[in-house]
């Protein structure tokens, strides 16, 4: 099962700062969830929580019946969607797509299917062969997607920076994850700090305001 629990989780920094507060939720399997609220109220660290990215300070979050507290990040069938994805520009893409599966020491097989399968879903099977320094923006953006789906994660994080872009190029990517969600299955955990983008693309709306949930909002209208 793809659900994420959240039990009374709290982060709180060195500096004193408690950027999340006793959030408890939960995340049924297949979920598109955005969370909304403004920067600095505890959204992309709950995020970077679910990650690894982040230490908890205290309570628990579940991938299905799985504790990943002291999961390490590689070892969560999570995929994330950050900032600073890294792509190697001198590789081409079907390198960078399969980079991930290489390090786990998969059968060259299985690699090239799952490769080659992801890069036809997101639309970019015409540049596969194409060092990453030639191709498009928007086409590098779907290889750090398609890195991420090959891996077969249960669920995908899109953080809020991984989208900070042109109109057209956010509107693609959106797309992308929406297509990612609904044909593949995939739990998808958005962050927005856009109402209407919020409210037109999730399952549900998680409203945070000083590292707290103030309102889940269920079966909004879905782009």
């Amino acid at each position: 099962m793809a659900s994420v629990t959240f039990k009374n989780l709290n982060k709180t920094y060195p500096n004193g700062f408690v950027s999340v507060k006793n959030v408890s939720l939960s995340i049924e399997d297949g979920e598109f969830v955005t969370f909304y609220g403004p920067s600095g109220c505890g959204k992309s660290t709950i995020l970077r929580m679910i990650g690894g990215l982040e230490d908890i300070t205290s309570g628990e979050i579940y991938l299905g019946t799985e504790l990943l507290n002291d999961t390490l990040p590689k070892d969560r069938r999570l995929a994330m969607a950050f900032q600073n994805y890294i792509l190697y520009k001198y590789l081409n893409v079907y390198d960078n797509m399969s980079l991930g599966l290489r390090l786990r020491n998969l059968p060259r097989g299985v690699i090239d299917t799952r490769v080659k399968i992801a890069a036809e879903f997101l639309g970019i099977a015409s540049v596969i062969d194409k060092k990453i320094k030639a191709i498009s923006e928007a086409d590098k953006q779907k290889v750090a997607l398609g890195r991420a789906i090959v891996c077969d994660p249960k669920v995908l994080l899109v953080d809020e920076e991984f989208a900070r872009q042109s109109e057209q190029r956010r509107s693609e990517m959106i797309a992308d994850i929406n297509k990612i969600n609904k044909d593949r299955g995939i739990t998808v955990l958005y962050v927005t700090n856009d109402y209407d983008e919020a409210i037109t693309l999730g399952h549900k709306v998680i409203f945070m305001k000083d590292g707290e949930i103030t309102e889940v909002r269920k079966n909004c209208k879905r782009v």
